[in-house]
């Protein structure tokens, strides 16, 4: 009898929503769901036509994996690309979850067993790709029931989404094919036009929509405005060099620049590959497969990879060029982080990209809505307050707060009085009759005798010259704000010639000032020091170790996971996340009980892999017990730095939620340090987190089941009435009082 089996035959009688509870933690090894989560759950297994939108690495798959594990029948997955659904299979077995995918990669044979398991409800997942869908619909139908439909990257079957692709139009048949099926339309980025064309063209029938928030607070943004490339190269192998063995992704704009970008990376020691459209199919596959397998740090990548990624340990990713448009921005970042563990992100903005941008929207099928798309991207970049604010505003939502986890709200932009600036440059405008564009207006305004300058006689007019003790990067910077500011425009349709707006002509009239912000610089001293120093790191991580215990113990576990991934032929990350081996490491379990407290592990893979791991951490941790069993001084020692670092980041404000982000733990083993510090006499008010009225409940359940320390059979004897991390604050209250 598989997992799925045993569990569905001990949880029958429990009301739905306490058994989506309970498959949450044995299947994926968690005890809570993220917001929104339940609600879309019970809205599947109501049988409604259902919109979910939900930022990549928000847990849009939980929301129909649990109801297919709970509904009869088989849902059947429509998804893009053959790479996602092979990863979503595997994590899914891994799990101990009964899943399947048809596509061209399975034979004839294969087929028929893995319909037969459908049909012996040993199947409750099986994927398809929408090429296959229509032509397998009619005969699959037949041959089992299918519980719900599931439409993952839905925005694909709209032309007004960033991600259009004509094989999934032919979905719109779904609804005649299948009219008491409910179906449900899955996407990370769909703005409002977006979904309701979603819910017209696939004929849901008054469809819940839930629309999640589309924060994702473990992300750091940053910016960085006009490096060229070679500088661009530098910052890049700054930034890696800061975070060895981290797995991160490089999006470029060409072909070209991947290539160009992984040669030099493993030039510094990197190890990089690159991947784009134009290289054969086995040469995309085997740079895929290395850098899921962790073979391969870093990807150097135009668009075409990253929708099929499902890496939970993603920890970074880069833009090396202007994105054009916030969806795609978003969907690419949202790739780091998935775990969510804290991950990083670098944009680099040059007007030679916007540029280039703005000449493919203008000669797009679309260019007036592309245009201004590009110009939200754009202000995105070029923001001057919190990054994040005006990212969330492009997607609908309003944040209340600064975020303090971007470049703007880490360092505020000082700003100066650049009015006589901006008038030198906006007299140079008028004076070259609005025909020069970017770089030919540098040129004017430091002085340059190149040949095309001197042709057209520009070196004659009153402000050739005016500007040569502002280089020329620094001028490119400041036209990038005038543009913003609307004192310029580009004339996309007349070579690129800037233009002066109404609001110039002020500023040029003397009748408005002008704000900039501050630019930062690099001395050629600082870069050499820079330089010294990423030599200097890369040197000492191989002649020592001088990490914390708890970050050796993290990396002596994930080689731990990739050998068993090695040996099992999966990604490693399938086996457990990074956070999930973080929480290991910080919280050193070393029974059944305490490993399965750990986020992220569920029954079945406690099964397979727990007491690997827990024999790991007793012998990093010294191994030895005292008589009744509790752990060894240097495991006491761990978990009390564990407990005071969780207890100083309470002293200074934080919420529980904000200590498991700063920490990279779960928000439930925070609630577990809070329960045992308020035992250890520390001051904390635990009752701004759980009421009298729950610590009555728990109290009556206790006196009913008798002594028990494990916080199962109080949830069960509540009905789920109280939360896991509620009954175990309220234990610790009832137990020191």
């Amino acid at each position: 009898m598989d997992l799925f089996t045993a569990k569905a035959a001990t949880t029958e009688s429990l009301p739905l929503r306490e058994r989506a509870k309970q498959a949450l933690k044995d299947y994926f090894g968690y005890e809570q769901f993220r917001p929104l989560q339940q609600d879309i759950i019970d809205s599947v297994l109501a049988g409604k036509d259902t919109v979910v939108l939900m930022p990549t690495g928000g847990g849009k798959s939980v929301c129909f994996q649990i109801p297919a594990l709970l509904k009869e029948g088989v849902c059947i997955v429509i998804s893009p690309l053959l790479a996602l659904m092979k990863d979503q299979v595997d994590a899914l077995r891994a799990a101990g979850i009964g899943a399947g995918a048809l596509n061209s990669a399975v034979s004839q044979g294969e087929q028929q067993d893995l319909v037969m398991r459908c049909r012996n409800g040993e199947v409750k997942l099986l994927y398809l790709s929408p090429e296959r869908l229509l032509s397998d619909l009619p005969w699959l139908k037949q041959q089992f029931t299918i519980s719900f439909l599931a439409i993952d990257e839905a925005h694909c079957i709209s032309a007004w989404g960033h991600d259009f692709r004509p094989e999934y139009t032919q979905l719109h048949q779904l609804r005649s094919l299948l009219p008491d099926v409910p179906i449900m339309a899955l996407t990370a980025t769909a703005d409002k036009i977006t979904r309701r064309d979603i819910i017209k063209q696939l004929a849901l029938a008054e469809p819940n929509v839930f629309v999640a928030s589309f924060d994702r607070p473990n992300l750091s943004l940053a910016v960085k405005h006009g490096l060229g490339k070679k500088q661009r190269d530098g910052e890049i192998a700054d930034f890696i060099a800061e975070r060895p063995g981290q797995p991160g992704i490089i999006y470029c704009m060409s072909r070209r620049l991947t290539e160009e970008l992984a040669d030099t990376l493993k030039a510094e020691g990197i190890n990089a590959a690159c991947y784009h459209a134009g290289m054969d199919n086995t040469s995309r596959e085997r740079t895929q497969l290395d850098f899921i397998h962790d073979r391969i740090q870093v990807v150097c990548a135009t668009v075409a990879f990253g929708m099929g990624i499902d890496k939970s340990n993603v920890r970074w990713v880069i833009h090396y060029n202007l994105p054009k448009n916030p969806e795609s921005y978003y969907q690419e970042i949202g790739r780091a982080g998935r775990d969510g563990a804290p991950a990083d992100t670098l944009l680099f903005h040059t007007v030679g990209d916007l540029v280039l941008l703005s000449k493919l929207a203008a000669e797009s099928g679309q260019p007036e809505l592309n245009a201004a798309k590009l110009q939200r991207m754009q202000q995105v970049a070029e923001a001057n307050i919190c990054r994040r604010r005006i990212l969330l505003s492009c997607f609908g939502e309003t944040a209340a707060n600064d975020c303090g986890n971007c470049d703007v709200c880490k360092n505020p932009p000082a700003f100066f009085d650049g009015t006589v600036l901006a008038q030198k440059a906006l007299s140079a405008v008028v004076r070259t009759q609005e025909e020069a564009g970017i770089n030919m207006l540098v040129d004017v305004l430091r002085g340059s005798s190149r040949a095309e300058l001197l042709e057209r006689n520009y070196h004659q007019i009153k402000t050739w010259g005016a500007g040569r003790d502002v280089s020329f990067a620094d001028w490119q910077q400041y036209i990038l704000q005038f543009i913003h500011l609307g004192l310029l425009e580009i004339a996309y349709d007349e070579g690129f010639a800037l233009k002066i707006t109404d609001t110039g002509r002020e500023v040029l009239k003397g009748q408005q000032n002008v704000q900039l912000s501050t630019l930062v610089h690099q001395t050629r001293e600082e870069k050499k020091q820079k330089k010294e120093a990423r030599q200097k790191q890369r040197f000492a991580q191989t002649v020592a170790d001088d990490t914390t215990p708890e970050e050796q113990l993290f990396q002596q576990l994930r080689r731990l996971r990739l050998s068993i991934a090695n040996e099992e032929g999966v990604p490693p990350y399938i086996v457990f996340s990074d956070r999930t081996l973080r929480e290991m490491a910080a919280e050193l379990p070393q029974t059944e009980e305490d490993m399965m407290a750990v986020s992220g592990v569920g029954r079945h893979k406690f099964e397979l892999y727990g007491q690997v791991f827990i024999e790991a951490i007793k012998s990093f941790a010294g191994g030895n017990t005292d008589s009744q069993g509790e752990a060894s001084v240097s495991k006491k020692r761990a978990r009390g730095d564990s407990y005071r670092d969780t207890l100083e980041l309470y002293k200074q404000g934080l919420n529980v939620e904000e200590i498991a982000l700063r920490r990279q733990l779960n928000p439930t083993t925070i609630w577990s340090h809070i329960a045992q510090l308020y035992l250890n006499g520390e001051p904390m008010n635990i009752k701004d987190f759980v009421t009298d009225g729950e610590i009555a409940k728990v109290k009556i359940a206790l006196e009913k089941l008798g002594k028990v320390t494990a916080l199962k059979p109080v949830f069960d004897a509540l009905g789920g009435d109280v939360p896991y991390h509620k009954i175990r604050l309220a234990m610790a209250w009832i137990e020191k009082n």
